[in-house]
């Protein structure tokens, strides 16, 4: 597993980060200046219990919210006291359209007022990946783009313009 990035400079195996991964206090500038990467998760595989709830659950001691726009899912709040998210910070927007959802993602990262966005969007194209990198930047805050792995076109993982990591998600009802 290997994450990819957008400017060819960053290519390391998730075991690699697993090890040598300083804590988000520690990290400092890097994650402050903010930044957006795509997540491609596998449904049947329990990675993110390991890989993103543990930086969701780093962010949620910030101040500031996480918000998800999961168009089309509900968030179960159960499985999100189970995971040791803070719920209190949590918000969700799930009845919205792909199209205003990229919108969406790129006004609450601009805003910094959340932490964390994930986002379930359609393909992006470079132009939109960099609206929204921008809006991170501005906002310091991190974006993450969801996508399940059957609707991912592999071709994209050699392209050099993700960033991709398989991760899990099967906690909505």
């Amino acid at each position: 597993m290997a994450i990819y990035s957008w400017n060819k400079i960053t290519e390391h195996s998730v075991n690699h980060y697993a090890q040598t991964m300083p804590s988000i206090t520690q990290t400092g500038n890097a994650l402050q200046q903010g930044m957006v990467s795509e997540l491609i998760y596998d449904e049947k595989h329990p990675i993110m219990d390991c890989i993103l709830l543990p930086m969701l659950r780093q962010f949620g001691i910030q101040s500031r919210w996480l918000l998800w726009l999961s168009p089309n899912k509900k968030l179960s709040r159960h499985w999100l006291e189970q995971s040791g998210l803070p719920t209190n910070k949590i918000m969700q927007l799930n009845n919205m359209a792909s199209i205003t959802t990229i919108e969406a993602m790129e006004k609450a990262l601009r805003s910094g007022n959340y932490s964390v966005v994930l986002g379930w969007l359609p393909e992006l194209s470079e132009q939109d990946f960099c609206r929204l990198q921008n809006a991170a930047q501005e906002g310091h805050s991190i974006g993450f783009i969801m996508r399940p792995q059957k609707t991912h076109n592999i071709a994209g993982i050699h392209s050099g313009q993700q960033n991709n990591l398989k991760i899990h998600s099967n906690y909505y009802h």
